[in-house]
């Protein structure tokens, strides 16, 4: 599909990754000139939230958000809370994130202690007013449960799998709902009626680079420029033009993100 230089903001990708170790200093400047306006950065360990905070100070149109992944859980410390608030510091960080409970993989850590370490960074995120980037996965009880526990933190459900009336449920708690490559896979049929129900102003597009890539690169690693074929599928779904799209999920992000 043809970007036709649509502005994209990715309001969730990880260049930090090692998959891009190769062709990082390359593809990121790359990105810019295809319009890419904007990404959050999101760090998913002490050393993923370090390199998202410096890759927010290389790049002027990278921003980072700094958190421990609930796989990650066991690695939060009051030393690494201490690291998170010394990078917070730069104008550059905008998110507490990757933060939340992932419920699917057996060998994550247990439910109380990802709660627990979840609930302490949602605290944090307060005590900074900084908003938070929430990874869901098999939690959706859960998490609401936490998100309701703190009404001053704002943030994203990123990646979202989630029901239409979750989707509802979290917008009501002033969060905003994450569409990755997902909306344009064909079994995503639940995505899709949220994608066409929820309001326009609390929609962002992102990757979560390197994985989640769209079709028609379902399986590739996937980059910030292929948002353009999420934009399209939202665009088709709410019968709007992908202009719209672009334009309202940019002002989102730079709205949720204070930017």
């Amino acid at each position: 599909m043809d970007n036709n230089m649509l502005p994209i903001f990715d309001s969730h990708a990880h260049y930090d990754d090692e998959s891009f170790n190769e062709d990082r200093d390359k593809l990121i400047p790359y990105l810019n000139e295809q319009n890419v306006v904007g990404i959050i950065n999101c760090g998913s360990t002490l050393e993923g939230a370090i390199a998202s905070y410096e890759l927010a100070e290389r790049y002027p149109f990278i921003y980072a958000a700094v958190g421990i992944h609930p796989e990650e859980a066991y690695e939060y410390n009051s030393d690494v809370r201490n690291k998170i608030i010394e990078m917070a510091k730069s104008s550059k960080v905008k998110a507490i994130g990757e933060i939340g409970l992932d419920y699917y993989w057996e060998e994550n850590p247990p439910k109380e202690v990802q709660q627990k370490v979840f609930r302490e960074q949602m605290k944090l995120a307060e005590e900074l007013n900084l908003p938070v980037v929430i990874h869901d996965r098999e939690a959706h009880g859960d998490t609401l449960a936490i998100i309701k526990e703190f009404p001053k933190v704002k943030g994203v459900l990123h990646c979202f799998g989630g029901s239409t009336e979750f989707a509802r449920e979290c917008i009501r708690e002033g969060y905003y709902i994450g569409f990755t490559g997902v909306v344009t896979f064909k079994n995503a049929k639940k995505l899709l009626e949220v994608a066409k129900d929820i309001p326009l102003d609390r929609m962002l597009v992102e990757t979560d680079a390197p994985y989640m890539a769209p079709v028609p690169f379902r399986g590739k690693r996937n980059q910030s420029d292929y948002i353009v074929n999420i934009i399209h599928k939202i665009a088709e779904l709410r019968e709007t033009t992908p202009e719209e799209i672009s334009r309202v999920t940019i002002e989102n992000t730079k709205v949720l993100f204070n930017i």
